[in-house]
């Protein structure tokens, strides 16, 4: 009686061991759960990406729409403004009498102000009257615009160096107009396709591409507006005797360098993306096994091994 039972006791701990093993089976690597879990890193990071992406895109339209219009906000971002209140003429008109100030006696504005796509002019009184029709790839002539509004009689001695940078400023205009354009084109879809990098790296290195793209599109683009904005008050201020302020739009070369600044961050998420951070090709490939399902194998090997042992 006794033997038999003591026989019997190896099959009751083997078939224990089984029961265990149906009741707690192994993870699979196809289990959403499992999958979220470990590629969870990547969707986080992919998330950031996106959120620079969308940041960017709304400073890149702030610099696109600055200027073209006499609206709150909008009438506030600018490259520059030219502030000839007090001008001094070489000649004016001798039948003129002194208004409310030597710019408009002369026929001129008392500012003007350049965006990316128009300029605009006005009165310190009035405020902005006129904004010009936005034209794509425009550039500010400031010899044709000045000297286009002075009445009879009058002439303003524009610097030199204001005429030999004409053409540098034409091209440099088109180029950031063309790059600044296309940047946010670029930012705005990749803002919906960075998430596609959480299924395979092989997403990420196209995203990143594109990613490097744009960056170097709206860095090139800021710059230029930047290094534009500073050499054009540098050539007026600098003559004394034709008493022209001019000043940058703090607001466009912030909000130029913020989105190049988002930007860069969602360019070195995608080249992370490249070799770091598993994505859920790597598991289904057995590239890179799922940490929680190996923690589970060793822990269900070692139950069952105990319980081979009792």
């Amino acid at each position: 009686m006794s033997l038999s039972s003591f026989r019997r006791r190896p099959a009751t701990a083997t078939s224990s061991s089984h029961d265990g093993q149906k009741e707690s089976p192994q993870p699979s690597i196809e289990d959403p759960a499992v999958l979220k879990r470990e590629t969870r890193a990547r969707r986080v990071f992919s998330g950031i990406s996106c959120f620079c992406y969308l940041m960017a895109v709304i400073f890149l339209i702030l610099v696109e729409i600055g200027n073209t219009r006499n609206s709150p906000v909008i009438r506030d971002i600018y490259f520059f403004k030219l502030d000839l209140t007090d001008i001094l003429p070489q000649s004016a008109p001798t039948t003129l009498s002194l208004q409310n100030s030597i710019a408009r006696t002369l026929g001129l504005h008392d500012f003007y102000q350049v965006g990316l796509w128009d300029f605009c002019e006005g009165y310190n009184t009035d405020g902005i009257t006129y904004c010009s029709t936005p034209t794509t790839l425009y550039w500010f002539n400031p010899v044709e615009i000045l000297l286009g509004e002075l009445f009879a009689g009058a002439s303003i001695a524009l610097p030199s160096q204001v005429n030999e940078i004409l053409n540098i400023l034409r091209i440099a205009s088109n180029i950031m107009f063309g790059f600044f354009l296309t940047a946010l084109l670029l930012d705005f879809v990749l803002m919906f396709l960075a998430p596609i990098a959480v299924f395979s790296r092989w997403w990420s290195g196209p995203l990143g591409f594109f990613a490097l793209l744009s960056t170097l599109l709206v860095l090139i683009a800021s710059s230029l507006g930047t290094a534009m904005s500073l050499i054009f008050k540098y050539a007026l201020t600098s003559q004394t005797d034709l008493n022209v302020n001019a000043d940058v739009g703090l607001k466009m070369l912030a909000f130029m360098w913020i989105a190049t600044g988002f930007t860069l961050i969602s360019f070195i998420i995608h080249a992370g993306l490249c070799c770091c951070c598993t994505s859920r090709r790597d598991i289904r490939t057995g590239r890179r096994n799922a940490r929680h399902i190996n923690e589970a194998g060793s822990r269900e090997k070692g139950r069952t091994t105990t319980a081979t042992s009792d």
